[in-house]
């Protein structure tokens, strides 16, 4: 069976030779004016005679001229209108330049495509995007305008997703226009004397004006579907503030904190706690938590380090109190007092949203031109059987405890489970972590979760994968979880159980719903790529809008969502999601971004890969971390990075480097020039870079160079 590859190697050749005969035999000199001029009246008197065999000859010759971009387009559909006269004419042409074209353009999607998609991929995502959804228009205004090649539309299209059938027919509609002006300047053939004559600076102009059509027409829509939206609303003459922001979490305090910057009016409402899950019951909280608990198992290590006993007292009541001084250390960075000094009013209180100009506070009706919604997200508690009989904890609540569990259910293998399971775990919780999944960790590579489930057996947590909760069940005083394994249950008693299986954004209870306010499959409000609801004024950033439910993407997305709130229409920005890093903080650390092998297998996107062991670290061996890997994934021969995983310690911190690498289209020939300091871990960057490069060594450059200096001994 032929491979694609030789299908290609003979398309190749095969178009090669169509194109050098027609050079080799100069047929291009009778795709002149001057030539058809001179031969029109025969022709005529031919066709007449002969009507359907001219008409086939003329069809196959002018697909074959388009198809393979041969000048002499413009020639032939002006003759074809001497020739046919300007109905027959631009049937025939009309059909026979849009088969051409879709010839030429599945040549260029079967030589090309693969090649383009897989070297450019990520500077292509927006486009991609963007001609998926509204490739239609784009075409449609390229068909219009005769100033722009239609060879190269024809080839340039052929690389993007844009589908056959809609390729074929938007090219028949767009192009008929052009056609009938040139069709019926042929049947005024004697009187044009070159394509100056038709293409003449008020007709291109003309032309042009014709393509915007589209686009113009677009944005009419958009701002008439808008104002539509909006009309049904009573428009204040005056607003109280530029833009409102709902939510005094990490999005919404940065969303605040730039509009104040830029001297906007801003209010921030928020009606629990400024700083919102991160500072008060996420990030901080975990993280402080997380390093006592290192602390502790740093001692259980102790002969690790050389110290032949350690022992170490603490109070768990003392753990949880530290806790709450880490937040309220950091809370000042969040505080009202801050924020009121950078400029932004500070409203407590629930927010409900009346309308897109208005909401109200305690009883207060506040008005704003713009709306950001920065509502954040809450633990998702899935409806098993029996659990509103027990009282489970969450990641919003467990900080509330004072007293540690004895034997603890841990209800979910992702980040916030892994994280919580190994801390309670190291303060000496008896762990059992349930995980319906194959395995925790469910968006890593596998060696990544086996190194982790490793880590996580040798500190004698429980790790129950493919387990799927069934039951809560209370016997007396005894507490039990009935899971299914393999079609049997299995009874884990437990003392508390933290329910950690996932997030759900916060979209009920301040007006959503009243105002008809879109939402995804997910549960998260329905934004376009500005960052935009079915309403233009009102903008959501941060858990509530997705796709990424982290700190970090929460104050990315708050740039946008205030600066595009604040300058609609004049400016608006489409966010950047090309590089998202993340990490979990388990021990080893776990950091990802771009891609792993599992995503490029998924996507069916070619890579090598390179990998580099912290055990051969120095650093790593003389702190005794030296555990875990750094794996870059790259384009094939290329040293272009598709994305990193990096497990060890420190490793969140190690990533920092590849995501500028990768964010600056940097490679790991400019890691590996770079200088680092000895004895660091970051040293593992450049060391990974360095076994990418022994791997593409150039085998016939070091022969000759061998060659080379037996010669100068």
């Amino acid at each position: 069976m032929i491979n694609k590859k030789t299908l290609k190697l003979g398309l190749v050749i095969f178009l090669i030779g169509l194109i050098g005969l027609v050079f080799f035999f100069d047929l291009q000199q009778f795709l002149t004016l001057n030539y058809l001029k001179s031969q029109q009246q025969i022709l005529v008197d031919y066709y007449h005679s002969n009507t359907v065999f001219t008409i086939v000859i003329y069809f196959v010759v002018y697909v074959v001229a388009t198809a393979l971009s041969i000048p002499g387009a413009a020639v032939l559909t002006l003759f074809g209108g001497a020739l046919f006269g300007l109905l027959t004419g631009t049937i025939i042409i009309s059909f026979a330049s849009t088969l051409g074209a879709t010839l030429a353009f599945l040549t260029s999607r079967f030589l090309l495509r693969d090649y383009v998609q897989t070297k450019f991929g990520d500077h292509l995502e927006t486009i991609n995007k963007g001609i998926q959804k509204e490739g239609e228009y784009y075409l449609f205004t390229l068909r219009l305008i005769p100033v722009f090649p239609f060879f190269l539309i024809n080839l340039a299209m052929g690389l993007t997703p844009i589908a056959l059938i809609k390729y074929y027919l938007v090219s028949q509609i767009g192009m008929l226009p052009g056609t009938i002006v040139y069709v019926f300047a042929g049947t005024q053939l004697a009187q044009i004397d070159s394509l100056q004559g038709i293409l003449s600076p008020g007709l291109l102009i003309a032309f042009t004006l014709l393509g915007l059509f589209p686009l113009v027409t677009k944005k009419g829509v958009s701002l008439i579907n808008a104002s539509r939206q909006l009309k049904k609303f009573i428009k204040p003459k005056h607003f109280d503030y530029n833009v409102a922001v709902v939510g005094a979490g990490s999005a919404g305090l940065i969303t605040a904190y730039i509009s104040a910057a830029i001297k906007a009016k801003v209010v921030l409402i928020e009606k629990d706690k400024m700083g919102g899950d991160c500072l008060n019951t996420g990030c901080v909280p975990s993280k402080a938590l997380i390093r006592t608990a290192k602390m502790l198992s740093y001692a259980k290590r102790s002969q690790d380090f050389g110290i032949q006993q350690a022992t170490v007292d603490f109070d768990f009541k003392q753990v949880m109190e530290r806790v709450q001084k880490i937040i309220e250390k950091i809370e000042p960075h969040d505080s009202v007092e801050r924020y009121e000094e950078l400029g932004v009013n500070c409203l407590s209180g629930e927010a409900r949203i009346l309308d897109p100009y208005r909401i109200k506070v305690e009883g207060r009706i506040i008005t704003t031109r713009n709306i950001v919604i920065a509502s954040g997200a809450s633990p998702f508690v899935p409806p098993i059987p029996g659990i509103d009989k027990i009282s489970y904890l969450t990641s919003d609540t467990l900080w509330n405890i004072r007293e540690l569990p004895a034997r603890l259910v841990v209800l979910g293998g992702g980040p916030i489970g892994c994280e919580m399971a190994q801390a309670f775990a190291r303060f000496g919780s008896k762990v059992s972590q349930v995980e319906m999944a194959p395995q925790i960790l469910i968006r890593e590579d596998e060696e990544v979760v086996n190194l982790v489930t490793e880590r996580f057996q040798k500190e004698n947590i429980d790790v129950l994968t493919g387990h799927r909760a069934k039951e809560f069940i209370l016997e007396g005083e005894e507490k039990v979880l009935l899971c299914e394994f393999e079609g049997r249950d299995v009874r884990i008693p437990f003392d508390e159980v933290i329910v950690a299986v996932g997030r759900k954004a916060n979209t009920k209870g301040f007006g959503l719903e009243e105002l008809g306010i879109e939402l995804t499959k997910p549960g998260t409000i329905e934004v376009d790529p500005y960052l935009r609801t079915n309403y233009p004024n009102i903008y959501v950033c941060g858990d509530a809008a997705g796709p990424y439910q982290f700190t970090h993407t929460a104050t990315h997305q708050a740039w946008y969502a205030s600066v595009n709130a604040l300058f609609r229409p004049f400016k608006q920005f489409r966010v950047d999601y090309r590089v998202i890093p993340w990490c979990t903080f388990t021990d080893p650390e776990v950091a990802r971004v771009g891609l792993n092998e599992k995503d490029a297998q998924q996507k069916n996107i070619p890579y090598e890969t390179t990998v580099f062991e912290l055990e051969e670290s120095d650093r790593a061996i003389a702190d005794s971390e030296d555990h875990g890997f750094l794996k870059v994934l790259t384009v094939p021969g290329k040293d272009k990075i598709l994305g990193v995983t990096i497990v060890g310690g420190h490793a969140g911190d190690l990533i920092a480097e590849f995501v500028l690498a990768m964010k600056q289209g940097l490679g790991l020939n400019k890691i590996l020039g770079t200088i680092h300091i000895y004895p660091t871990l970051v040293e593992a960057n450049k060391s990974v870079a360095g076994n990418w490069r022994k791997n593409h060594v150039p085998e016939k450059a070091l022969r000759f160079l061998e060659k080379f200096h037996t010669w100068r001994r």
